[in-house]
């Protein structure tokens, strides 16, 4: 493995089913993913991965079942609340990106305490998709940069100043994108800063994915060459 991706986003797919082939509620499947999360931290740093970004819970999230839902927000909103702890004995600097506006006040207090907490930390930068949905990133980017009033900006609107205006703004697109549990598809996730990303794609569930699956899915970004649209020197 020679090279290696500055930027990872993994979509976190097969929770439930982890736990219903194993006669388990679907909420311990995602008990276990989240135990799996602070793993992949730790591993994606030691290989050299600067940028870490995961899908939690998308705004399409909240049409599932009711218990399913207060579930995964217990879940997330303990997660915040231990974060800060772990982050700084981590030198992580977290940053959650999404509609925080939809969640409960009480985690919106917690997201502002974990991202000024650690906002000077200089390793992984971990960011945190929740309530997030790539349509509604780019709708609500639009929005913040009309809100001036500036008719003559929005007519001369740039790929650079949607760019700086979305939840990602001054991190560096993904290289590689992973999916776990089979699916093939992106989910409406980071569509804007997906654009020229490699995808790799694996059957195991998310509490399932280890070192291993992550060193094959380096491995087959490692072998690729990315053109970006264009053709590499010697190519015709």
């Amino acid at each position: 493995m020679n090279r290696v991706p500055t930027h990872l986003a993994i979509i976190l797919d097969g929770n439930g089913r982890w736990a219903k082939k194993r006669g388990l509620p679907r909420n311990a499947g995602h008990v276990q993913g989240a135990r799996v999360i602070e793993d992949v931290c730790e591993l994606v740093w030691n290989k050299g991965i600067k940028y870490l970004t995961v899908y939690a819970f998308s705004t399409e999230n909240w049409n599932r079942p009711a218990d399913e839902v207060s579930a995964l927000m217990k879940l997330l909103r303990d997660y915040l609340k231990t974060s800060v702890k772990r982050a700084m004995k981590n030198n992580m600097r977290v940053r959650i990106i999404g509609d925080k506006s939809a969640l409960d006040p009480d985690m919106q207090d917690s997201i502002r305490e974990l991202e000024e907490a650690t906002k000077g930390n200089t390793g992984l930068f971990f960011q945190i998709a929740l309530n997030y949905g790539g349509r509604d990133e780019i709708v609500r980017a639009v929005r913040k940069i009309a809100a001036d009033g500036d008719i003559e900006r929005l007519k001369n609107l740039t790929a650079e100043d949607l760019d700086n205006a979305l939840d990602t703004a001054g991190v560096p697109d993904p290289d590689l994108l992973i999916r776990t549990c089979g699916e093939e598809r992106i989910s409406n996730f980071l569509l804007w800063q997906l654009a020229y990303s490699e995808f790799y794609f694996t059957d195991l569930p998310w509490p399932d994915f280890n070192e291993s699956e992550l060193d094959k899915a380096i491995e087959s970004y490692s072998s690729r060459t990315r053109r970006f649209g264009g053709l590499v020197k010697g190519e015709e």
